[in-house]
């Protein structure tokens, strides 16, 4: 049987009696073990050979979308017991090698031998959970720290493990983003990130690791600042190789130079793309870095590009406030990173010195516009353009807005805008009916069933919702430019752009 029987005093469901749980609770990690391992005979069973259990016929779609909902859920909660085993496993070990200090030197042990100890337990509990997973040691190193983080001080990050809020790759990469910062700190994230678990509901591991970036930088704009000067320092490029006579090249550097890169590489893909070329876009994104760099027939002509950063008037001139900045197709990053980089180019040169951009200097020269925040989410929610062309300001808008691919769980880079409601269906060409996605997810009438936008008073911002054909609906928001918490209002905005046509009057205004 999979669990014994009930007390005779107790209510029918042995789940719901609170003496059954008590029970398993006294039997401690050897009663959990044992169940775990009942159910594992009846599953492996089932996985194994399932005779008529995914037997189609006579069976509705409905019956396979709940099984995966449930399946969804066990791993949820299989998740979060590994979080805690993991931590009592860590525990477990520095409890024994501190006695087998104490024992082998006959005293307590020092400072700085106890410092030594937890070093030691760390690294054999890291071990024993790489063989037993089948994870590397890094990544079982990161999962010890990071699963400590979340039950020591971000309890709310582990209980939306547990509800299935969230899923265990997210959760652990915001806790493991949160390395920088001491335990009220962290547990300050924790309470910031429960706050927007609704608008958390679609994201990927990218907009997660952006949501505690940007409460990082918050919290401790002294430290983002100093980290950040020390990482430009140790800017790198390796080489890995790679299967079947490939290898991977990386390169370290500031986050505003890697997008613009990234940026420049896409659009000549699209350009050769548009050429006839029939190669695949990454492939031709790496054919043009080959090529230039290697000076082939075929390289980058030099190209004007522009990027947008966004950033509040405070942080752009005040150094010390704790707003992060943004860049546009990336995410948050220290103010510290392009500060000096928008003073240089935003302004004029003073009278009788060189312009350092020389004749074209005026036309490249970065222009501040104003984009205003929603006072309790942090999303953009307008601009004032003196643009008369509308389109194109639109289309700029929400690649700011946005960040990445507004599909749910999607990682990837914007690289269209998209019609929420498609303009076939009668959508409307404008901010509440646009978002940015990747190719895939512009693609959603293919395999979802439904996407809408949501107006909900409770929580407001710019929330799409995407139903797919087993009736599960997600819904993603933007990436706040300041975490909801904090004061809300006007953010400088500096793109390469020139003016658009001024006509001296605003289209928008503060909403």
């Amino acid at each position: 049987m999979l669990m014994p029987p009930p007390p005779q005093d107790c209510p029918e469901d042995p789940i719901a009696s609170s003496a059954w749980l008590l029970a398993l609770r006294e039997g401690g990690p050897s009663a959990l073990t044992d169940l775990l391992a009942e159910a594992d005979v009846l599953l492996e069973a089932i996985a194994s050979t399932p005779g008529d259990m995914f037997e189609v016929t006579g069976r509705g779609r409905q019956d396979y979308t709940q099984l995966l909902a449930r399946i969804q859920t066990s791993r949820g909660l299989i998740d979060a017991l590994e979080t805690r085993t993991v931590v009592a496993l860590d525990d477990a070990t520095r409890r024994d090698r501190r006695g087998a200090t104490r024992d082998a030197s006959g005293h307590e042990a020092n400072e700085e031998g106890s410092g030594q100890v937890a070093q030691e337990a760390h690294g054999i509990a890291t071990r024993d959970l790489s063989l037993t997973t089948r994870r590397s040691p890094a990544d079982a190193g990161r999962t010890v720290t990071s699963a400590r983080r979340m039950v020591e001080s971000m309890p709310h990050l582990l209980s939306a493990m547990i509800s299935g809020r969230a899923p265990a790759t997210s959760l652990y990469g915001a806790a493991d983003a949160t390395s920088v910062l001491d335990a009220d700190q962290r547990a300050e994230v924790d309470t910031l990130l429960h706050g927007r678990l609704s608008t958390l509901d679609g994201a990927g591991t990218r907009k997660w690791k952006a949501a505690v970036a940007t409460a990082i930088g918050e919290l401790d704009p002294d430290g983002e600042a100093l980290r950040h000067r020390r990482a430009r320092t140790r800017r790198h490029l390796t080489l890995a190789r790679g299967q079947h006579g490939m290898a991977t090249l990386t390169a370290r550097m500031p986050a505003a130079d890697a997008q613009l890169v990234h940026k420049r590489l896409s659009l000549e893909a699209e350009r050769r793309q548009v050429r006839g070329e029939r190669t695949g876009h990454g492939a031709l994104m790496v054919d043009a870095l080959t090529d230039t760099v290697l000076g082939r027939e075929d390289g980058m002509d030099p190209f004007r590009l522009d990027l947008g950063v966004m950033i509040t008037d405070r942080a752009l001139f005040h150094p010390g406030v704790g707003d992060v900045a943004h860049i546009e197709g990336y995410g948050p990053v220290p103010a510290e990173a392009v500060r000096d980089q928008l003073r240089a180019v935003a302004a004029q040169p003073a009278l009788g010195h060189r312009d350092p951009f020389g004749d074209d200097g005026s036309a490249i020269r970065a222009v501040i516009r104003r984009l205003y925040t929603h006072p309790t989410t942090g999303e953009l929610v307008q601009m004032d353009s003196r643009a008369r062309t509308f389109p194109p300001a639109m289309a700029r808008f929400l690649s700011w807005r946005d960040s990445s691919c507004r599909g749910p769980f999607c990682n990837a880079s914007s690289r269209q805008r998209d019609h929420v409601v498609p303009h076939a269906r009668g959508g409307l060409t404008s901010l509440e009916n646009g978002q940015d996605t990747c190719a895939h997810c512009n693609q959603k009438e293919l395999d979802t069933l439904n996407v809408e936008r949501l107006e909900d008073a409770e929580h407001p911002g710019h929330q799409v919702a995407w139903t797919g054909y087993s009736g599960i609906t997600r819904v993603t928001s933007p990436s706040p430019l300041e975490c909801p918490a904090a004061e809300t209002g006007t953010a400088a905005f500096a793109d390469g752009e020139g003016d658009d046509g001024a006509d001296g009057e605003d289209d928008t205004g503060v909403p």
